[in-house]
């Protein structure tokens, strides 16, 4: 690997990790402890990464992302049980928004395979509209903007603009960041701007999200998790935050890591 490669492949495992030793990302990368050393200093420089005793962690502060395809096979069947969870949220005739992202693309997945029919989706996210194109049983807008290419859709104030003029039954968001201090945020201003909109056209507002985004936070403020109709998350969830969350009258809905798309509500 070249230097920028190993970078990458390192600040990918720990996303997906949170923390790992010097010595297991040397013998995954077949290379010295100082050149992980470096590679990790520089990381850091850029704020990804926080070198710990005998290894690194993921920053807290999410200062970027990962692109669309990288993160598209983190936790994978977590994703798909929570898209899953989520249809069963869904009736027919309703107006729903799908956010961006890969957690997202699996709930489009599993409303395009449920038997609630004459159904409106609004998105900003070209994985999404490209995969409900050509079901016959959904209408299609998709909310145009700048285009985002790491993320493969649209954020900010013309795709903001847009979701102003429309009425929403059940919006599906995701988030990078989250947690019961600081609710959902994101690195990301153009995003901040479409999700505040959302937020403030749809009746039930539901966050789809892993546990493994939780603790992380971004530099703006989309909204606290009070603001939210439901959660659907995964039981890997601190039970801290579940009790906070549920204390708060937030519908928690957990997916087991294990065991398919048995869940357990834990409602406020």
């Amino acid at each position: 690997m070249i230097p920028e490669q190993r970078r990458d492949f390192i600040y990918r495992y720990v996303h997906e990790k949170n923390v790992a030793s010097f010595n297991e990302l040397a013998d995954l990368m077949s290379v010295s402890h100082m050149t992980v050393r470096r590679d990790i200093q520089l990381l850091e420089e850029e704020g990804k990464v926080i070198s710990i005793n005998g290894g690194v962690k993921l920053n807290n502060l999410l200062k970027s992302e990962l692109p669309w395809r990288e993160k598209a096979e983190l936790h994978h069947d977590v994703k798909r049980r929570m898209g899953q969870l989520a249809a069963m949220l869904i009736e027919p005739g309703q107006t729903l928004y799908l956010d961006a992202g890969t957690s997202l693309f699996e709930v489009a997945k599993a409303v395009a395979a449920s038997h609630c029919f004459n159904l409106t989706v609004v998105t900003n996210d070209f994985s999404i509209s490209h995969y409900l194109m050509d079901m016959p049983h959904i209408t299609l807008y998709h909310t145009g903007g700048l285009v985002d290419q790491r993320n493969r859709s649209c954020l900010g104030k013309s795709a903001a603009s847009f979701l102003r003029t429309i009425n929403i039954d059940v919006a599906f968001l995701s988030s990078s960041s989250w947690d019961t201090e600081r609710g959902m945020s994101t690195p990301s201003e153009g995003k901040a701007s479409v999700k505040e909109a959302v937020l403030t056209v749809s009746r039930r507002r539901v966050l789809v999200c892993d546990s493994s985004k939780f603790g992380k936070y971004g530099m703006f403020h989309i909204c606290s998790l009070d603001q939210l109709t439901d959660i659907i998350s995964d039981n890997r969830l601190p039970d801290v935050a579940q009790d906070t969350i549920a204390s708060q009258g937030v519908k928690l809905h957990l997916v087991d890591c294990r065991e398919g798309t048995h869940h357990a509500e834990v409602s406020g």
